[in-house]
């Protein structure tokens, strides 16, 4: 498949049909799996062979999906979760634990940003966040000894900053750690990280991956190039024997292209549990098979609805990295020289009242928590998905109390900005 355009790559990658299987992902709804012999299932439980034994830690269905994941992203391995926060979380508590120590951009979305700063605090992990415009001097200032890897939204949601793949991944790599980068928004569509020096790519694959707004899901991809044995020190995890799997080495035995994916398999998913449904990952592929059609109608009606945006006197600020007064264009189109994604945030005058009123008064877009499929919706963050933010920390993240995010879905882009015009004849 690596010789193949990415646009085929969406149709074809993860599952190859042998003759007389079916020439659909097939859905294996079955949590368990008949071996006929104990000796069979044990070599299993010893990752001496491979298949499946119990739903909660793989499924077959789930494997053909990840497969075309990492190969749409350019990894090694990759394995789905329960749900985008579920990925962050596996990616993030794999090579960590307590008394380690995360630097992360401070412009992530609102839940991760808790997840981090608020949960993963009470497992005794400590985080440091840092601008996602920081220097190199200022990322290397925020490294301790305990920093096991460094974390980032490509497009962040919902400010919309752009990340410098690049250089957050040499900073990283000169203190001996990874970089993962959620890649949510952009989609591998428009953005592969790993090209850029990422080590470890996470996903809301609720969002564009599935692209209709039925199926909650994550998923993670190694991208193989992380030597974790040359750090072994730092990481115990994947150097060290593990006691509760036999004592097995992940990063000796399945060296850096699989090490990180069946750590977090055999180790994790088997503690938490959190897999994604057979069904829901089905629903996914039909949306991956489309994705690279999808995305530029996206990119295409964002960037009609900012340029509209930036010309209305009742918005103080447009953040799409596509305008070329962003702050971000020119570093978006080194990175994602085909366009980004499909949402646009925007600060009305008023602040918060105002852009509740605002709101309610839209008729073609909807208010809802979520983003990125094919209708469009549109939130206030301050009051939704960054409310347990205090004010400090909402401006820190690049949320501001009046900032209304908008995401762009596949209608006619006229109508989208006709809704917004009579939305804002109501102010």
């Amino acid at each position: 498949m690596n010789d193949y355009k990415i646009n085929t790559k969406c149709i074809q990658a993860g599952y190859v049909p042998g003759n007389g299987d079916p020439r659909q992902v097939p859905i294996i709804q079955s949590t368990t799996f008949k071996y006929d012999t104990s000796e069979d299932m044990g070599k299993l439980f010893d990752l001496e062979a491979s298949g499946y034994f119990y739903t909660r830690l793989q499924n077959p269905t789930n494997d053909y999906v990840a497969a075309k994941i990492a190969a749409l992203e350019g990894g090694t391995a990759a394995m789905l979760t329960s749900s985008g926060q579920a990925a962050n979380f596996f990616a993030l508590f794999n090579i960590c634990e307590c008394g380690s120590h995360i630097i992360s951009s401070s412009s992530i979305y609102g839940g991760t940003f808790n997840l981090i700063s608020v949960t993963m605090a009470k497992m005794g992990i400590e985080v440091t966040f840092v601008s996602p415009d920081a220097t190199e001097e200022e990322l290397n200032a925020a490294f301790r000894e305990n920093t096991k890897c460094v974390f980032g939204e490509t497009i962040a949601n919902p400010a919309l900053t752009v990340l410098d793949i690049e250089k957050f991944a040499k900073v990283a790599h000169e203190h001996g750690v990874p970089l993962i980068v959620d890649n949510t928004f952009p989609t591998p569509v428009n953005c592969r990280p790993i090209e850029w020096g990422a080590d470890i790519v996470t996903h809301s694959t609720t969002k564009y991956m599935d692209g209709h707004g039925v199926a909650v899901g994550g998923a993670i991809v190694d991208a193989g190039k992380f030597d974790w044995m040359a750090h072994a020190d730092k990481f115990p995890g994947l150097t060290t024997p593990d006691e509760s799997y036999h004592g097995i080495v992940y990063a000796e035995k399945f060296g850096k292209e699989g090490a990180f994916i069946t750590k977090a398999t055999s180790q994790l998913m088997r503690d938490f549990g959190s897999i994604q449904s057979p069904q829901n990952a089905f629903y996914l592929n039909l949306g991956l098979e489309s994705l690279h059609v999808r995305m530029p109608r996206h990119v295409e009606n964002a960037q009609a609805v900012a340029e509209f945006l930036e010309k209305q006197p009742q918005v103080k600020h447009v953040s799409y990295s596509g305008l070329p007064s962003d702050k971000y264009y020119e570093i978006a189109k080194k990175y994602m020289p085909n366009g980004g994604c499909g949402v646009v945030s925007f600060e009305i005058e008023g602040g918060r009242a105002a852009a509740e009123k605002f709101m309610k008064a839209l008729k073609l877009m909807s208010i809802e928590t979520h983003v990125a499929d094919a209708r469009t919706c549109c939130l206030n963050p301050a009051t939704s998905t960054h409310r347990q933010m205090n004010e400090e920390q909402l401006i820190a993240a690049g949320v501001p109390a009046g900032l209304i995010r908008v995401s762009c879905g596949l209608e006619d882009k006229e109508d989208l900005i006709a809704d917004l015009a009579q939305a804002f004849a109501t102010l």
